[in-house]
C-alpha cells in the first residue's frame, strides 16, 4: 500500500475482439507460441464465444465480435530474443499478415517487428528490455 491506498498487482489479461477465432488462434500459436488453455465452444459464460491462451505467462483472451474500424499505433508488444528476428518475421509473412516498418531506433534499443492481424490490432515483437532502453536514453544521442 502507498499512502493508505492499494496498488494494482499487475496485468491480469488482454482481450482481443476478432471476427474469426480460428484465424486468431493460428496467429497467436504460430507467431507468438501461444498455448490454448480454454475454448468456450458452443457453451458460453461471457458475451460471445471465447478462447484463452497463455503467451509467456500472460493470459490472452480472444472473443468473437466486430473488428476495430481502423488501424492505429495502439499495440501490444511481446518479448522476443535478439536472435529470433528473422524467424519471427518469416512466421508473420507465412500467414500473409501486413508488416509495418519499425520506427528508426538508436543502437542499444533493441529490434522490433510490428504487424497487424486481420482485425486491425497491431502487435509488436521486441528484443530489448525497459532497463536497456533507459540506460541507452541516459547516454543521450
Amino acid at each position: 500500500m502507498v499512502g493508505g491506498k492499494n496498488m494494482t498487482n499487475g496485468l491480469s489479461h488482454i482481450t482481443f475482439i476478432v471476427r474469426d477465432l480460428d484465424r486468431m488462434e493460428r496467429i497467436l500459436t504460430d507467431i507468438l507460441d501461444a498455448q490454448k488453455i480454454y475454448d468456450s465452444g458452443a457453451e458460453g459464460f461471457s458475451i460471445s464465444k471465447e478462447r484463452f491462451f497463455d503467451i509467456g505467462g500472460v493470459w490472452v483472451a480472444t472473443m468473437e465480435g466486430d473488428p476495430l474500424p481502423q488501424r492505429s499505433y495502439n499495440h501490444v508488444a511481446f518479448e522476443m530474443g535478439p536472435d529470433e528476428y528473422d524467424d519471427r518475421l518469416a512466421r508473420i509473412r507465412a500467414l500473409g499478415l501486413d508488416v509495418r516498418e519499425g520506427r528508426s531506433r538508436v543502437p542499444g534499443e533493441g529490434q522490433s517487428i510490428y504487424f497487424y492481424d486481420d482485425d486491425n490490432h497491431m502487435f509488436e515483437l521486441h528484443s530489448g528490455t525497459l532497463q536497456e532502453r533507459l540506460e541507452r536514453y541516459a547516454k543521450g544521442r
